[in-house]
């Protein structure tokens, strides 16, 4: 009984020890615990000793085992051991056994229960905040560097704030809508009885006047003259309907009354019959009518009168000076028929007022950036985009009608530039080196081609089309912006060359050779007028106006498109020229000359700017923006600007013009006089 107590003793030990225990981890160690227990209670002697219960536990360990080939869906690790130094805790060295206990594979997914009642419906969003509205606002803009003659400012942008005006700080674009140039005033027909017609002046280059007989009517109560002029488009040498700009009147004077007769004598009484009286005379002249008379000045000087026109007609400057003491609503005019042009002098007290009147380009000129071996200059169409070549330097490219400049590609020996219309694409030669091309304004350049001896180089407005001149070679041509080149003609010493807008008609000179044109785009070429030292030639947007310098001869000009050549002005050592669209404005560098324009397509020529020594220059289409390079010295630009809104008061001021340039002046008090209109470009003072 003794014994069995005993036993149930460590019986019931050891279920305590297995309530300690995770469930599987007592399942696999109660064979081990019973057998440390049995053999601590003794063995089978009929003397029982007294039981001693173990002071060691049996201990066990459960931790995560990670999936692996033995577990696939993960399990535990259970290890079991005798916790020797009685701590509670099976430490790593009393560890026995290990078994691995794992999770079954996941259950099939049950079948999908019914579907739940629909959620409530959710808020509705907040409205989204109304769009901006843009709003234009169209201003008049007065006469100045945006519309030289004024027109309006149209302003637009989003009505930021919501309150329907466009304010100052929401305009984001602005465009300007100019009005064009007023047109000439006709000239005022000369009134009087039977007057006199003026004497003919002479014949201007293209431009016609016609004078036929006016009846009494509307503009001529009693009869006249009917003045009509404009410019002979068709070159026929008559005047035609459809060619008239301008028309006036020269009106007879009302005719003076006739004198009374005079009375018969009465009869004498019974006497002879008496004498009858002689007629009476005819009344006196009609005064003047407001009229212009028009008086031709040979001389260089003439004083002025009330209502009369002057012709200045010499090879020299004609000055005239207005009248000493001016009545409310007189008329004054000048136009310059003389090469030598005109000017209005004035008196002590006088003025003229001149708001709006343009001045003359070419006859101020303005330095630009710094001394250079500048060689070539070319322009966009409307003269705000150049670009300029520095031999031994950089190319240099302005976006603001030559006010700034800008250093672009490298240092090489740059010789010829030249421009499309809008100039975005640019073509620059190295002489000794390669063609280089642009298709953004110049800020990055592409060699092309190879090197040869490279010097004039010209583009058709889009600047698809191209021509390159070399010297000692042959000359190239390009129908892809300069990517790929095509020999032409024979080896010669290829100096300038020049293009239609449509890249279709080419000009080349061949220095010590003659000029050769082209109606091909530099297909098949034709050798023109003689050997000279050609030099630079330029061309009318149509391939029809020529200009060409001779290198220490005279300058030439065709208008037929190379086949004929006539010598203008004198010789110099002629470097670079430049036509207008039209080709009727040219302009040309004298290297250690000066400057010279021309308005009437080469015919005649007005010395410009200071001497130097001039080699490149160009023009905007219109002819009204210019630009010059001098090797070793500055740019310079020139362009019609607005001029002061009035003479100088008294004998310092007045104003001028050339040849073919006019102006109407009236009286507006004693001493001021206001441009009524005017043509051409003027300088005032």
């Amino acid at each position: 009984m003794k014994m069995q107590s005993s036993l149930d003793c460590l019986m019931m030990d050891i279920a305590e020890v297995h309530t300690s225990l995770n469930r599987v981890a007592a399942h696999f160690l109660a064979p081990l615990a019973l057998g440390l227990v049995l053999t601590a209670c003794g063995g089978s002697s009929s003397t029982v000793a007294p039981v001693q219960v173990a002071t060691n536990l049996v201990a066990t360990s459960v931790r995560q085992a990670a999936p692996s080939t033995a577990c696939p869906y993960g399990g535990i690790v259970v290890e079991g051991g005798i916790d020797s130094n009685g701590n509670k805790v099976l430490d790593p060295s009393e560890v026995t056994s290990t078994q691995t206990v794992c999770n079954g594979a996941p259950g099939a997914n049950g079948a999908t229960g019914p579907t739940g009642a629909s959620g409530a419906s959710g808020s509705n969003g907040t409205n989204g905040t109304n769009g901006l509205t843009t709003l234009v606002l169209v201003t008049g803009e007065p006469a100045g560097v945006n519309c030289p003659n004024g027109g309006n400012k149209i302003l637009a942008g989003l009505d930021a704030n919501g309150n329907s005006v466009l304010d100052a700080n929401e305009v984001s674009t602005t465009a300007y809508v100019c009005t064009g140039a007023n047109g000439t005033n006709g000239m005022n027909g000369v009134n009087g009885v039977n007057g006199v017609n003026g004497a003919t002046g002479a014949n201007s280059l293209n431009s016609l006047v016609s004078i036929t007989p006016e009846p009494a009517g509307v503009f001529c109560q009693y009869g006249g003259s009917k003045v009509m002029s404009g410019v002979d488009s068709n070159a026929n040498g008559i005047l035609d309907a459809a060619e008239v700009t301008a028309s006036s009147y020269a009106c007879n004077g009302a005719p003076g009354a006739n004198g009374t007769n005079g009375t018969n004598g009465t009869n004498g009484t019974n006497g002879t019959n008496g004498t009858n009286g002689t007629n009476g005379t005819n009344g006196a002249t009609g005064a003047t009518g407001p009229g212009i008379t028009w008086v031709n000045v040979t001389g260089t000087t003439a004083q002025a009168a009330p209502n009369k026109g002057y012709l200045a007609n010499n090879a020299a400057l004609v000055t005239i000076t207005l009248p000493s003491t001016g009545v409310l609503g007189d008329i004054v005019q000048v136009s310059g028929i003389g090469a030598g042009g005109w000017k209005i002098a004035q008196n002590a007290g006088q003025s003229i007022i001149t708001n709006g009147v343009m001045g003359n380009s070419g006859s101020e000129w303005m330095a630009r950036d710094t001394a250079r071996n500048w060689q070539s200059v070319a322009s966009s169409g409307n003269g705000s985009k150049l670009v300029a070549s520095a031999y031994g330097g950089q190319l240099y490219t302005s976006t603001d009608s030559g006010i700034t400049w800008t250093a672009r590609d490298a240092v090489r020996n740059w010789f010829g530039v030249a421009s499309s219309a809008d100039g975005s694409k640019l073509v620059a030669a190295v002489n000794s080196g390669q063609l280089y091309t642009s298709n953004d304004s110049g800020v990055t350049w592409t060699a092309r081609d190879a090197v040869r001896g490279w010097y004039g180089v010209a583009s058709s407005a889009d600047g698809s089309k191209l021509v390159a001149g070399t010297i000692g070679g042959q000359i190239y041509t390009s129908t892809d912006s300069g990517v790929s080149w095509t020999a032409r003609d024979a080896a010669r010493i290829w100096y300038g060359v020049a293009s239609s807008a449509d890249g279709s008609k080419l000009v080349a000179a061949s220095s010590g050779g003659q000029l050769y044109t082209s109606t091909d785009s530099g297909a098949t070429w034709t050798a023109r007028d003689v050997n000279r030292i050609w030099y630079a030639v330029a061309s009318s947007a149509d391939g029809s106006k020529l200009v060409a310098s001779d290198f220490g001869g005279q300058l030439y000009t065709s208008s037929d498109s190379g086949v004929t050549w006539t010598a203008r002005n004198a010789n110099s050592i002629w470097r670079g020229v430049a036509s207008s669209a039209d080709g009727n404005k040219l302009v040309a560098a004298a290297n250690g000359g000066q400057l010279y324009t021309s308005s009437d397509a080469g015919v005649t020529w007005v010395a410009r700017g200071a001497v130097s020594n001039w080699f490149g220059v160009a023009s905007s289409a219109d002819g009204s923006k210019l630009v010059a390079a001098a090797n070793s010295g500055q740019l310079y630009t020139s362009g019609p600007t607005l001029t002061p809104l009035s003479t100088t008061a008294g004998i310092l001021g007045f104003m001028d013009g050339g040849q073919y340039d006019s102006v109407d002046l009236q009286c507006i008090d004693p001493n001021t006089y206001l441009v009524r209109g005017y043509v051409g470009s003027l300088t005032v003072n």
